[in-house]
């Protein structure tokens, strides 16, 4: 069985349910987690960092089979990444903190809050589509062929560039296309998870991104938003504390390195409470 290197960057290792999971610390203040999107890591978020570190403890993690973090023998499933987030809160001695996550990793984020919502403060959703059939055709069409066999044609991107840069074991970039694939042609609907959430939450989407803006304010409307006037004093704003952010002028591609994107966590996440 091949382990882990040591870390290569200024972060550390946990063992949590199997997966070497790696992760860094930045800043400090009230914890928070951030949880990239596929074929990504935590370095998604180093445009941004400095600013969500001012004023929080960031803790920045390589989910299973990314970055730094090498691959198990297990689907690429954000329900058991979730519990890999809730394990590793467990490792730290975390105190409730806030999940952040794009796309994928917002996938986990909500599954995480939903499985495990003592361990959990506030979250923030980030292009995080709830049912395959929410994102355009053409994108269904393309991840339709995300496999093995296209590691030949995608040598020049940079998700290919970062994953032989910091990846435990570059060879298996084939492997992860397949295994993202895999997970991208699973059906889902996590309708009742969204519903079931207990924790304040922010439903963030770029004005142009995987999913049309109908879509997240579909995923507002499960949190008891945007079905009446919010009132003069905030009386008709969603029961749970919950929110919307529709940021302008960005995609799916560019949303997490946004100043706009730091932002409007912040202010969520800094809110104290009603």
């Amino acid at each position: 069985m091949r382990t882990a290197p040591a870390a290569r960057h200024s972060g550390q290792y946990a063992e949590v349910n199997g997966v070497n999971l790696y992760f860094e610390t930045h800043g400090a203040g009230r914890p928070m987690i951030l949880l990239h999107g596929g074929f990504g890591s935590g370095e998604a978020f180093e445009p941004v960092l400095p600013t969500l570190a001012e004023r929080h403890q960031v803790v920045v993690v390589d989910l299973q089979g990314h970055g730094r973090t090498a691959d198990i023998d297990r689907p690429l499933d954000p329900r058991l990444m979730a519990d890999d987030i809730a394990a590793l809160i467990d490792h730290l001695g975390l105190d409730t903190p806030d999940l952040v996550g794009h796309s994928f990793g917002g996938w986990v984020a909500l599954h995480t809050a939903a499985r495990h919502p003592a361990k959990v403060g506030r979250l923030v959703a980030a292009s995080a589509n709830l049912r395959p059939d929410a994102i355009y055709p053409g994108m269904r069409v393309q991840q339709a062929q995300v496999n093995a066999a296209a590691a030949e044609f995608l040598t020049d991107t940079p998700m290919y560039q970062l994953y032989q840069r910091v990846a435990p074991h570059p060879e298996d970039f084939p492997q992860l296309l397949d295994k993202v694939g895999e997970a991208m042609a699973t059906d889902f609907d996590f309708t009742a998870e969204v519903q079931g959430l207990q924790v304040p939450t922010l439903i963030v989407a770029a004005d142009a991104d995987m999913a049309p803006p109908s879509h997240y304010v579909e995923v507002f409307e499960l949190l008891d938003g945007g079905l009446r006037d919010g009132g003069w004093m905030g009386e008709g704003r969603p029961k749970g504390g919950h929110a919307l952010a529709i940021l302008p002028g960005l995609t799916h591609y560019n949303l997490a390195i946004s100043p706009l994107f730091a932002a409007v966590t912040l202010a969520f996440l800094d809110q104290q409470p009603s």
